[in-house]
């Protein structure tokens, strides 16, 4: 099926129309309001400096339903201890900038570039991107942040500093999902890494 080619103000294809690993559709801008409609329709943006925007839809994806989460019994005394504490939306470009910096495993360099930077960070302004930061002594050492639509959670990116530090904020994030009745967390991606979050 061949590749959609945005130009501005076009519209996306209906994901249906993504290819078996999930590409949808590449080019067009980065902006709030793209990446606004692009997430209302299950669609999000990943690629890395040098390659033109590509937008993914893949099907099938990874959801997380907030009640159905069981964190392991070792993260679970971790956070019974105490020693950590969480914030949320006090440090959204810190988080994210850790977050680019992340090595990823059979993964070179990072598809958060500087242009994803600053408009997540102005979606944040807007009261759409939101960020969960774990804090040991006052230090950031761990979060993840994420876009906030109606009752869905899109989680994009988490970095940890300290051993189980982002599965912390993680924590945090689902917990905050179920309090406010939201119906999914997104995790887009298939991993093995968010099994291990329970």
């Amino acid at each position: 099926m061949p590749i959609t080619v945005l130009i501005e103000d076009s519209d996306f294809p209906h994901p249906d129309n993504a290819t078996e690993d999930g590409l949808l559709a590449i080019d067009g801008e980065l902006s709030t309001e793209r990446l606004l409609q692009a997430y209302s329709q299950g669609i999000f943006p990943w690629y890395s400096d040098g390659n033109p925007i590509m937008w993914w839809s893949p099907d099938p994806r990874m959801i997380v339903v907030p009640e159905n989460y069981k964190p392991q019994k070792s993260l679970m005394q971790i956070i019974r201890k105490g020693k950590y504490t969480i914030k949320i939306d006090t440090a959204f470009r810190e988080v994210i900038i850790n977050c680019s910096k992340s090595e990823r495993k059979d993964q070179e360099g990072t598809w958060i570039t500087d242009e994803m930077i600053k408009v997540y960070t102005l979606l944040h302004h807007q009261g759409y991107a939101h960020s969960f930061e774990t804090y040991h002594n006052n230090k950031l050492v761990g979060g993840l942040y994420g876009i906030s639509l109606g009752k869905a959670f899109f989680g994009e990116s988490m970095f940890h500093n300290e051993r189980d530090t982002s599965k912390i904020a993680y924590y945090y994030l689902v917990e905050f999902c179920k309090k406010n009745g939201f119906y999914f967390i997104d995790a887009q991606q298939d991993t093995p890494h968010l099994h291990k979050l329970g």
